[in-house]
């Protein structure tokens, strides 16, 4: 049976991976509207959006392991209005 420490652990890990994935989607995103690439990295926002929510539905979030989730969500959710609204300048659609 897992200990309370070992789920604060495991939701501290994922928080840590959460927060390096929006970091590396930001750049992914930062990458593709100079030019770089020819696509947007869709997918990967899409994986990350996921993760997003399988975390949010765990109750087993302390009240600073929560803040730090809102925070990042928060993060996330105006990078993604960003690019959504530089998308929609070069005249592409997001999914």
């Amino acid at each position: 049976m897992r200990s309370k420490q070992d789920d604060a652990a495991d939701i501290d890990q994922q928080l840590s991976r959460l927060e390096d994935d929006i970091r590396k989607l930001k750049i992914d995103f930062d990458i593709y509207f100079n030019g770089a690439t020819k696509r947007p990295p869709l997918e990967a926002r899409a994986r990350l959006d996921s993760n997003i929510k399988r975390i949010a539905d765990n109750r087993n979030l302390s009240y600073s392991q929560r803040y730090q989730f809102n925070m990042l969500v928060a993060r996330f959710t105006s990078y993604r209005e960003l690019w959504r609204r530089t998308l929609k300048a070069k005249g592409e659609e997001m999914m």
